[in-house]
């Protein structure tokens, strides 16, 4: 049945291009209705044939003169050739005879925004929003909603989303559309009324348990936000966006199994994405699994190569095992990548240094000293590493260096005085000891990690416990 209604349409369609070649040659032919032309034009419209549309449509105007429909197809054709200008005087004049089309509201937009005019857009479609009603004002204000969004009044297009769905409270584009736009805006708490009331009144919409779970993330109210996903997918059990956001609120919660399980109902929802396994395998690692960790990082890896952090995330699982070589391949495989990471070269550093390979080390971190001269980190590397090497001379310089530029941090005068003890200058090393307690006392734990023989020197255990004797550790 309908191959036949197909085979008749095409006829009937093949029958009217040879009566409108007739016309147009001067043969005789059959009267060509106003509906004929209108199909003839949708005909080379959809075969991409934009001048023979554009000639069909002047054709069919001549013959019906005041058609508000081919006026306003040879505008939309006028829009699509870029001649805008053009194709607002067509739709003034299709106006005059049916100024009740919604399509002439649309296609003015269209030629407004085109001509950057988007203040005349915004008038002509806010006064058409007192015109229309029902599906056509709900058209009305998605158009309304890409203008502002063009014009960037962003808090605008929100309202406007949100008028649909005041009118039309299960509009699906309108839900899907509004939970990206309150995140933009951080309208989190108007979206919690206005999905709530939905939720009222149809409690089966899983896209408004979503946006409700969307809302409440947004404000940091996790534990809300997971209530809601669990209502969305108890809807829709394969709601895969409904678990990944879930995952990420179990992560913020730090409830790490929970996130790892709702994460993997993801993979088995969609398309293996980079990132899942990546969240996958931060769970496991914050659980100290690191065996799990790293085959999740390495299925992300796979998935995006290109990816440094990836690497130095497997990296730093060997370095929690302190299994240095591994973590060194996976360095070596972020830096080719990405060679100006501080992170990355300070990570390489800490390898190199239990690898007792010091002069490398060295290099390291005084790359990440000279690309982050501020960071407390860097430095306190680098001086741990060269007291390690016993280049204690270089010790003291390095750590003078780190109290002039990081603006005397406590940590470098316990370091200074660290320094200052290994090459025998025990009296200035008294000093700065004095000196740091008086300041952070507590911080003499990484004095004496730093060099734990100067415990053996009664003097500075003296130092020590008249500080801790006064309560100040």
């Amino acid at each position: 049945m309908s191959e036949n209604f197909y085979r008749e349409d095409k006829d009937e369609l093949r029958e009217l291009l040879n009566q409108y070649d007739n016309l147009k040659s001067g043969r005789q032919h059959t009267f060509l209705e106003e509906e004929a032309f209108e199909r003839i034009i949708d005909h080379f419209d959809e075969k991409d044939q934009l001048p023979k549309a554009l000639e069909a449509a002047e054709i069919g105007i001549e013959q019906f003169p005041f058609s508000s429909v081919l006026l306003i197809k040879m505008a939309d054709l006028l829009l699509a050739s870029r001649k805008y200008s053009d194709a607002l005087e067509i739709l003034e004049k299709a106006e005059l005879f049916d100024s009740n089309d919604i399509n002439l509201f649309i296609l003015k937009t269209d030629a407004y925004l085109a001509l950057d005019q988007q203040l005349k857009a915004v008038e002509l479609l806010e006064a058409a929003l007192l015109q229309f009603e029902g599906e056509e004002r709900i058209e009305l204000l998605f158009e309304l909603a890409d203008v502002y969004d063009d014009y960037e009044e962003f808090d605008k297009v929100f309202d406007c989303l949100k008028l649909i769905l005041e009118d039309d409270p299960t509009n699906e584009e309108a839900l899907y559309k509004i939970c990206f736009w309150t995140d933009f805006t951080g309208r989190n708490e108007e979206s919690i009324l206005l999905h709530t009331q939905i939720i009222d009144e149809y409690p089966y919409s899983e896209l408004a348990w979503f946006n409700l779970g969307a809302a409440y993330q947004g404000l940091k109210l996790y534990e809300k936000a997971i209530d809601s996903y669990l209502y969305a997918v108890t809807i829709d059990e394969k709601f895969d966006y409904a678990y990944r956001n879930m995952g990420d609120a179990y992560l913020r919660l730090r409830k790490f199994k929970e996130a790892i399980e709702v994460l993997e109902r993801v993979l088995e929802l969609s398309r293996p994405e980079d990132v899942i396994y990546e969240a996958i395998g931060h769970c496991y690692h914050k659980l100290g699994n690191y065996a799990q960790a790293r085959f999740h990082y390495k299925k992300a890896s796979h998935l995006n190569p290109d990816d440094s952090k990836l690497f130095y995330k497997m990296a730093l699982t060997y370095i929690n095992e302190e299994q240095w070589e591994s973590a060194v391949k996976h360095l070596e495989n972020a830096l080719r990548i990405q060679k100006l990471s501080p992170e990355y070269n300070l990570a390489m550093g800490e390898c190199k240094m239990n690898l007792r390979q010091y002069k490398e080390a060295i290099q390291y971190f005084g790359y990440v000293v000279r690309s982050r001269p501020k960071s407390v980190s860097g430095w306190e590397a680098l001086i741990r590493c060269l007291f390690k090497a016993e280049f204690y001379d270089e010790a003291v310089e390095q750590s003078i260096a780190a109290l002039k530029i990081t603006e005397g941090k406590t940590l470098f005068i316990f370091y200074l005085s660290a320094s200052l003890f290994a090459i025998k200058k025990t009296k200035e090393a008294m000093l700065q000891l004095e000196r740091a307690m008086s300041i952070v006392p507590r911080q003499v734990k990484k004095f004496i990690d730093l060099y734990p023989a100067i415990l053996q020197n009664p003097q500075v255990v003296d130092v020590i416990a008249r500080y801790k004797k006064g309560k100040k550790l």
